[in-house]
């Protein structure tokens, strides 16, 4: 497997994993009508022109993907996605270091998930994230807000 730059042509390949591997987090809330199912590819090319886009690739196929960009030393992270088949074999982690490797100049890193998430905040709190902040998006779904401060690239453990 490879973790590398997303081209804008990947944007197609990386919208319908997203659609694929949100839908468990539809059903967690029972709510189809989640942005990440919601999203064009006209807004996904839109977010590509101001963010970074890494994919995980395996046999030439997209398995997993992030996206980021840094505001005031914060690297806001989103929409970590692996397909279905290929989760719990380490790609989220793959994907998350390697996020934070482009960006290991940053001083935070910010992402959120849904507060009942559990695979995804136990994956997050794994690498260091700690929940700092909930909100009430609707009667169905809250969100965590997850910071790391420093990166695992900016505490001295990797030489380069």
């Amino acid at each position: 497997m490879i973790i590398e730059s997303a081209l804008l042509s990947d944007l197609g390949e990386i919208l319908a994993l997203q659609k694929l591997a949100y839908i468990s987090e539809a059903e967690i809330y029972n709510d189809y009508s989640i942005p990440p199912l919601l999203q064009t590819i006209e807004d996904i090319k839109s977010e590509y022109a101001g963010k970074s886009f890494l994919k995980a690739v395996d046999s030439g196929r997209i398995v997993g993907s992030v996206r980021a960009c840094v505001q005031n030393d914060t690297c806001y992270i989103g929409r970590l996605i692996v397909h279905p088949d290929y989760q719990n074999k380490g790609i989220g982690t793959a994907l998350m270091n390697g996020i934070e490797e482009q960006f290991q100049g940053c001083k935070r890193y910010e992402l959120f998930t849904g507060k009942n998430s559990v695979k995804n905040i136990y994956l997050y709190e794994k690498l260091g994230y700690r929940i700092f902040k909930e909100e009430e998006i609707s009667k169905k779904l809250s969100f965590v807000y997850l910071e790391k401060i420093g990166g695992r690239f900016n505490e001295g453990r990797v030489s380069g």
